[in-house]
């Protein structure tokens, strides 16, 4: 008797969180009647699977998973996009009125680029808002822009009082309106304990930075340690752009991947028990989460970081797969606007890369004669960019044709600099002397990061222009999915193979030459 074929994955349950996605991508795009109608539609469909359950064999779990989940997270959105349709606010944003309102700040204030008066942006959630004199109690999110005087040094968890001028928001997310403000907050009050804690952490970096580095690296390593960009120069961030490095001045999930794993790789070291280690993870893991600011986007890094790093060090592939898909549902049953959420997306694709893909092209890459170091760089690096170049794609309707090659050449300094920058950020606020000595040993890594950028940047072609959204993601699929099947040909691979060596000495000819 033949035995059935084992599956490298358990994935049963991705169909049950691509259910549970779309209904809150469909609600928050097409309005509650229509997520309502699928909830109805998904209800019908449970009926079906378990009154039928029987013919489905083994798939029937997870068919049921799907249509559950489905029913469920239709029915939460069409709550959810209700109360945001029928909200007085929504409703004054289109008139474009002024009110006055109290809100909870829900992120750092981030500079906005454009010309004019210096200005940024945060998001807020509202406690209290007067419209046409009325007062109403009631939450939702808003987005509100001001002057950089006055609202640079707001934190995250502080309650402030505005006054400024609704108008609509300029995506579908659930943000009920943009507040522009002219001046600076009516009334705030200090920040509590753990935000100014947080606060004096990420100062206390900024400066130690400041004084070990040049400007340029001092500039760029609270944004690769802790997700403060508040400095980085804007030639630096357009190069990093260009180059398809982005990624790594936002608070991602292989900040937390690096931090725990090195807490890891020291504890083994050492003999601590799994129990003290697991101990240890989570105090660190909610330590960094403070001082990078408990928003949404942070948090997601972090339960993806866990993930990521939980595939890693177990070996595990066939549980790594559930543990993200209930990752993703557990993140949009408490903020269902990630949904629509670009960086969302792109961490999820990223996660799902890395435990999916990676571990496969390291395996063939080690099959032909690879060593693992090098297997694995190349591997992670170019499972990274297949999967989330579609969605960059979509998102700035472009395409780096040299990411794949600067991920690879900056993979071995990424880890330094956070381990680096994390042991300064833990002792910056009582020794900065210290902290700025720690910091010295990041700089050639930081110089070499600046410099791949700049000069993959500067490649003639670097950046291809895509049509943005569904159409760009489309066209990148299908020529990343065409290049995948053509290196399955060993010929095309020694061409292509020659192609890149080509380019790559092309590449540190022209930054020689530069």
């Amino acid at each position: 008797m033949n035995e059935p074929p084992i599956r490298p994955f358990d994935v049963r349950l991705v169909p049950a969180a691509f259910a549970g996605w779309t209904a809150t991508i469909i609600g928050i795009a097409f309005g509650s009647s229509t997520v309502a109608l699928l909830a109805a539609a998904w209800a019908l469909g449970v009926i079906v699977f378990f009154g039928r359950r029987a013919k489905f064999g083994s798939w029937r779990l997870g068919l049921m998973a799907m249509a559950v989940i489905g029913c469920s997270y239709s029915g939460t959105t069409a709550v959810n996009t209700w109360q945001f349709e029928t909200s007085p606010v929504t409703a004054a944003a289109v008139d474009r009125g002024w009110v006055s309102a109290e809100v909870v700040v829900s992120e750092d204030p981030r500079r906005v680029r454009f010309t004019g008066p210096e200005t940024v942006s945060l998001r807020a959630e509202l406690t209290r808002i007067d419209l046409g004199g009325v007062q109403h109690t009631l939450g939702g999110r808003v987005k509100i822009l001001a002057p950089a005087d006055g609202w640079d040094h707001l934190v995250p968890g502080q309650r402030i009082v505005l006054r400024g001028r609704l108008s609509p928001p300029d995506r579908a997310d659930l943000t009920l309106a943009f507040v522009r403000v002219e001046g600076p907050p009516l009334l705030e009050n200090r920040p509590g304990p753990i935000g100014r804690a947080a606060a004096n952490v990420r100062s206390a970096l900024a400066a130690a930075a400041t004084d070990a580095l040049p400007p340029d690296q001092a500039a760029l390593l609270p944004g690769l340690v802790v997700g403060d960009v508040s400095g980085l120069p804007e030639d630096v961030e357009t190069d990093f752009r260009a180059a398809g490095l982005a990624h790594l001045t936002a608070v991602s999930g292989a900040n937390f991947a690096i931090i725990l794993g090195a807490i890891l790789l020291v504890a083994r070291a050492i003999g601590v028990g799994p129990y003290w280690v697991l101990v240890v993870c989570a105090m660190v893991l909610v330590a960094f989460v403070v001082v990078a600011r408990p928003s949404p986007s942070v948090l997601r890094a972090a339960v993806m970081g866990g993930v990521g790093l939980l595939a890693l060090v177990t070996g595990r592939r066939k549980q790594a797969v559930p543990a993200l898909c209930a990752a993703v549902l557990g993140l949009l049953a408490w903020w269902p606007e990630l949904a629509v959420d670009f960086g969302f997306a792109l961490s999820v694709s990223a996660t799902a890369g890395l435990v999916v893909l990676s571990p496969v092209w390291v395996d063939w890459l080690r099959k032909h004669g690879w060593g693992r170091a090098p297997a694995e760089i190349v591997a992670v690096a170019a499972a990274a960019h297949a999967v989330t170049a579609p969605i960059v794609a979509a998102m700035a309707g472009t395409f780096s044709v040299v990411g794949v090659v600067a991920n690879i050449l900056v993979a071995p300094v990424v880890a330094p600099i956070t381990v680096v920058g994390a042991i300064a950020a833990v002792i910056a606020p009582w020794a900065g002397g210290v902290a700025s000595l720690v910091l010295k040993l990041s700089s050639a890594p930081l110089w070499w990061l600046i410099a791949v950028a700049r000069r993959s940047a500067a490649v003639p072609g670097a950046g291809i222009e895509t049509p943005s959204g569904i159409a760009g993601a489309l066209i990148v699929w299908v020529v990343t999915l065409m290049c995948i099947v053509v290196l399955r040909s060993r010929t095309l691979r020694r061409v292509l193979g020659a192609g890149a060596a080509v380019v790559v000495l092309a590449w540190f000819g022209f930054a020689i030459l530069r």
